[in-house]
């Protein structure tokens, strides 16, 4: 028995794109091994860590969970197409407090953040906790708390590091990141 394909048409980073796939295709599949956009990373598989975060109509959606037969006519943004210097103010502050350690996990992370910032512009801790349930598997959680807060305040041009984070203060930070 095969598989029914279809042609799927929608726009990636500003490029229409047509994928001759079963519609059931997850997108990060088609982002991944069709179009070549690895910076969208498969972490688990159910829409609960977050890696594979992308925009979907400006809208922050686990890539995972997404047909690609549910999204025709619309516009998708993957890191790739957040910006191609890395000059994002989301990407800037990340690189401004240090934020990556294995680096898994943050091409979502500043996705579902950048997503954020434009609904909450200065987001507080409570709605930072509420709304980013990515999560981190080298516990970044106090630095990428401060790259949000910094973003926010647009006040990534210093490029200086925030100190660095003692381990009571993430032990005390991480379970508010934490998705539930």
């Amino acid at each position: 028995m095969g598989y029914a394909l279809s042609m799927t048409k929608f726009t990636v980073n500003g490029n229409p794109v047509h994928f001759k796939m079963p519609p059931e295709t997850p997108l990060l599949w088609a982002l991944r091994d069709a179009s070549n956009l690895t910076g969208t990373k498969y972490g688990c598989g159910a829409g609960l860590c977050g890696a594979c975060t992308v925009h979907i109509d400006g809208k922050a959606q686990r890539s995972c969970q997404v047909p690609i037969g549910s999204i025709e006519g619309t516009f998708v943004t993957t890191i790739e197409g957040l910006s191609d210097d890395r000059s994002h103010v989301v990407q800037q502050a990340w690189i401004a407090e240090q934020v990556p350690q294995c680096g898994y996990c943050q091409s979502g992370m500043i996705m579902a953040v950048a997503a954020i910032l434009k609904e909450i512009p200065e987001p507080s801790d409570a709605d930072i906790d509420a709304t980013i349930t990515n999560l981190c598997r080298c516990g970044t959680y106090p630095r990428i708390r401060r790259a949000i807060h910094r973003a926010a305040r647009g006040d990534v041009d210093s490029g200086v590091p925030g100190p660095d984070t003692t381990a009571s203060e993430a032990a005390r930070m991480a379970p508010s990141l934490k998705a539930r």
